[in-house]
């Protein structure tokens, strides 16, 4: 029996490269870049590991769960972690990070979700990553959702470690991931004697065997499709080009932010102000005495598909996510949650507005 994901050859050294020079051209970063074998859990944890220390002092901004984890990571390494806490429905800000390096001028490592798809707000990086550099502290980003939905440029933000994926907005596979890596974070990782080595989650292993053996054996065997899957992926954001991929993720979300408004019921957007709301995601908040997770298996029994989930954790009760990303950065995708939403309200006895919210989307698609 033959199948196309079947017998394929083995991916030589040269092409796996090619396709690490590609995630690097879409990151417009002249820093290394590794791809790493494993959803981006991997590349994030590895990062922190592998720079963060008993004699680190971290400021962890937190804007989501992701940042949590991040916190709980710098613990376990023996870090001294100051967390910035932000509430989910805005973003941080550049004075409120200054104002926390200000207090703790030892802080020498600053980690920050760029986009956080969970909580459906978006941080300013290039500001924020001015202040950091001034500071001098290392720059730690997690760029997982925002990358394809809006711009990640760690080389002008002064990003020390990007970490990206491409199960997101770039419409990509989840089991391959990528970080791309400054002089002084790899300087780094080199002085921390507990950065991990000969394990799965070491960055160093990468450098030391990959890129300054000239990138020539691989390591070990890669994830052959998830490789293939990662380097069409990048290819059709080249060819369609990036700024038109951007462009089809910010009216996906203008248009459901617009057409909720639209829609009444009560529905209304979690994050405040349409400048902290990511592009990858928007996030609505249920009118008082409305389940989230019931409204959203109302909306999905008609068809599954939609791009809908109740929020996470203690968010289950009160957040809707519409999850325009990826292949569902469409109209038609955007006008199926809303209507879907709507006949749920509605069968609770609420009164909305299904044509308006529409109209509401297509126009602001428009716009």
């Amino acid at each position: 029996m033959t199948h196309p994901f079947l017998d394929l050859p083995p991916l030589t050294a040269a092409r796996f490269a090619a396709v690490e020079d590609r995630v690097a051209r879409l990151l417009d970063t002249r820093q290394d870049v590794v791809i790493m074998q494993g959803e981006a859990l991997l590349p994030l944890e590895g990062a922190i590991r592998g720079t963060a220390g008993a004699g680190t002092t971290a400021l962890n901004v937190i804007t989501g769960p992701y940042g949590q984890t991040f916190g709980n990571w710098l613990r376990e390494c023996g870090a001294t972690v100051i967390d910035l806490p932000v509430p989910f429905h805005t973003a941080a800000t550049a004075d409120g990070v200054r104002a926390v390096l200000a207090a703790h001028p030892e802080i020498d490592f600053v980690s920050l979700v760029h986009a956080e798809a969970a909580t459906g707000n978006t941080n300013p990086v290039a500001e924020i990553g001015e202040v950091v550099r001034a500071h001098g502290a290392l720059f730690y980003l997690d760029a997982v959702a925002a990358v394809g939905a809006e711009p990640v440029l760690p080389d002008a933000w002064g990003v020390d470690l990007c970490v990206i994926g491409a199960q997101k907005a770039m419409g990509g596979p989840a089991g391959v991931s990528a970080v791309s890596v400054s002089e002084r974070a790899w300087t780094r990782m080199a002085a921390n004697p507990h950065a991990p080595r000969r394990s799965y989650l070491s960055l160093l292993d990468w450098k030391e065997r990959w890129i300054d053996a000239g990138r020539k054996v691989l390591p070990h065997a890669p994830a052959q499709l998830e490789m293939l899957a990662l380097d069409a992926c990048a290819e059709r954001i080249e060819s369609v080009g990036l700024d038109a991929v951007m462009a089809r993720h910010r009216g996906a979300a203008l248009a459901t932010r617009a057409g909720a408004v639209a829609l009444g019921g009560g529905l209304e957007p979690y994050v405040y102000e349409v400048a902290d709301a990511a592009p990858v995601a928007t996030t609505l908040r249920v009118p008082p005495g409305v389940s989230a997770t019931e409204l959203v298996a109302r909306a999905l029994a008609d068809d599954p598909a939609l791009p809908l989930a109740a929020g996470g954790g203690t968010l289950a009760k009160e957040m809707i996510r519409v999850n325009h990303y990826g292949p569902d950065a469409t109209p038609k995708a955007v006008l199926g949650c809303l209507t879907a939403l709507g006949a749920a309200l509605a069968e609770r006895g609420l009164t909305v507005d299904v044509a308006g919210a529409r109209s509401a989307a297509e126009s602001a698609y428009r716009g």
